[in-house]
């Protein structure tokens, strides 16, 4: 079943102009395994059909990786639920990313740590809480290069808070559908809006990038890729 999955995964990859070298495909096979076991007890996900699971949990963040420079260090997942985009995104960015997942279902952040533990993410770690709860952390505020977030109501009292955790010149990552304008509602200073990327064609679906304003001349640490 293992071999008949990467199968599908390596076709549906082609489909989307996607190469995954032997490292990530693997990654993402175990961890696209380990969340169907943990699906049949709790409930991460309700995406039935396989070519649409693949597309969405794991195509759209490797393809919105490529948009993301190297230099990314630390990134944030907001709602990080079944795992994805935060667990795919860190794969295809390489062992130098510390992941913060923030889920505040138990049950969920269960899942989320076994996961850590199952794909050998040393640098991976998960805050079982509100985000609006981190606040009070100030080691967590501006420490992000790029923060994630899907299936998150975006609103500007929702923006404003998460931009407190992304460095200046950082990105804030929405994985949306293919309703809404290209301009997310609600994107005020110090974010601003720079581009919404198509992702999978056969889901329409979009990546829209705000990035934090700096005030000083120092070049971004979480750039978009040229």
């Amino acid at each position: 079943m293992a071999r008949d999955f990467r199968t599908r995964l390596a076709r549906r990859a082609s489909k989307s102009g996607v190469f995954l070298d032997e490292s990530l495909a693997s990654g993402l096979v175990a961890y696209y395994e380990l969340l169907a076991r943990w699906n049949r007890k709790i409930n991460l996900t309700s995406l039935e059909d396989p070519d649409e699971a693949i597309d969405r949990l794991l195509l759209e963040p490797v393809i919105a990786a490529r948009h993301l420079s190297p230099s990314v260090v630390n990134l944030m997942d907001v709602g990080s639920g079944g795992g994805s985009p935060a667990l795919p995104l860190a794969l295809a960015l390489g062992p130098q990313v510390r992941l913060t997942m923030v889920e505040v279902k138990a049950r969920k952040s269960a899942f989320l740590r076994e996961a850590i533990r199952h794909l050998g993410l040393t640098n991976a770690r998960v805050e079982t809480s509100r985000y609006e709860e981190l606040l009070s952390r100030p080691e967590l505020h501006e420490r992000f290069d790029v923060l994630s977030m899907r299936a998150v109501r975006v609103e500007a009292k929702v923006l404003m808070t998460l931009q407190a955790f992304v460095t200046p010149g950082g990105f804030v990552l929405l994985f949306r559908g293919p309703s809404g304008a290209e301009v997310p509602v609600g994107v005020l200073h110090p974010l601003e809006f720079q581009a919404t990327i198509p992702l999978v064609e056969a889901l329409q679906s979009r990546l829209s990038l705000l990035r934090k304003r700096q005030s000083g001349p120092s070049v971004p640490r979480g750039t978009l890729d040229a």
